[in-house]
This record gives C-alpha cells, structure tokens and sequence, in this order.
C-alpha cells in the first residue's frame, strides 16, 4: 500500500498541475483555477472509491490530499509567465498523471481480488474522469470521447501490465513499464496526431 500511496501523491501532484494550467487557458479567476485542479486531480479517485464502496472516499479521510492539490496549483501559478504554452504542458502533466492514476487503479483492484479485465477498467475510470469533468466544467469535449488516444492509453498499459505481470516480473517493474507505454502512447498520439476511427466523415470547410 506504500507504494500505492506514493503513485497517488506523484499522480495528483501531476493532475493538480495540468488542471491548473487547463483552467488557465479559460483565464479563469483564482477561485476557479483552485477548483479545476481539484476535481482534475480528485475526481477520477472519487468515482473509484464509490464504484467499489470505498467510503468516505479517501480524500475526505486524508487531509494531505488536499494540500497536495493546494501545494501544486501554487507553484503552477507561480511559474505560469515563464511558461510560454500551456497546450503543452497541459498535455505533459495530464499524461504523467493518467500514467500514475491507472496504476493505482489497477493495483486497488488486484487488492480488492478483481478480475484483470475489471482492474484495468477501474484504472482507466480513476485515470480519466477527473480530466472528464475538468473538460465538461470548461465546456469542452472531454478527450475520453474523442478520437484522441486517451482512454486507450490507459487500456493498452492495462494489458502492458498484467503482461510483464504474468511474466514474473517484479512489481516496480510491472508499474514503470505500464506507466512508461501509457505516457509514452498519449504524447506520441499527439505528435504523430493518432486517431481513433470515427464514423463520420471530416466536414469540408
């Protein structure tokens, strides 16, 4: 469970940060700055807690939680002139902490006896609805329901996992490659602008 803890602080410290810098590209006042970092970064670890009947759900148990949200949001307001584009590390952030929170998703589950397929869902769930309600807040599409490689990121790190998992692999192994091909196919995704396919056709302009 250390280990766990430790994945949550470096994932929500990651979140905090990338819903922050979301809020700013909306100039949102203080206010809305500190709560869209929130909800980013406690969200997704919110509808866990509930789907497996965790609660009250973790964050109202852990007083740190919050300054840990409280502590990162500073620091991206702080450093929020130096950084000339926020696209990018909005993208940078959000993937660390999509990396960090399936992890933990699916390491909640191996703990509660889950099957893999339902640990890798909880992953995605605790990885990626944070950034849903982030995005509905901001009146955005959430990227989940996009063609972006989001969620499917956090799927094929899933299968990564539990691959290098039934291989023998050490736990610290098993997480860093899991964490390493989610992080790695989100920004690659972007880069190399991989899509979903879509069933419409592109709108001629």
């Amino acid at each position: 469970m250390e280990s766990i803890h430790v994945l949550e602080v470096i994932g929500t410290s990651a979140f905090s940060i990338a819903g922050a810098f979301a809020a700013m590209t909306k100039k949102l006042d203080i206010f809305g700055i500190f709560i869209m970092a929130f909800v980013t970064a406690l969200g997704g670890g919110t509808l866990r807690d509930v789907l497996i009947g965790d609660v009250p759900v973790r964050w109202l148990l852990d007083f740190n939680a919050g300054l840990i949200v409280f502590f990162s949001t500073v620091a991206a307001i702080l450093f929020r002139n130096i950084i000339k584009d926020y696209h990018n590390i909005l993208l940078f952030f959000d993937s660390v902490g999509v990396g960090f929170f399936t992890v933990v998703g699916i390491r909640t589950g191996i703990a509660l006896d889950f099957h893999s397929t339902t640990c890798i869902a909880l992953g995605t769930i605790t990885a990626c609805f944070g950034g849903v309600i982030r995005d509905i807040s901001l009146s955005n599409i959430p990227l989940i329901f996009e063609k972006e490689i989001y969620a499917m990121a956090c799927v094929l790190g899933g299968v990564v996992f539990y691959a290098m998992f039934h291989l023998g692999a050490s736990k610290l192994t098993v997480d860093l490659f899991c964490l390493v091909t989610i992080v790695a196919v989100r920004l690659l995704s972007v880069r190399f602008n991989w899509r979903l396919p879509t069933i419409f056709k592109a709108s001629k302009s």
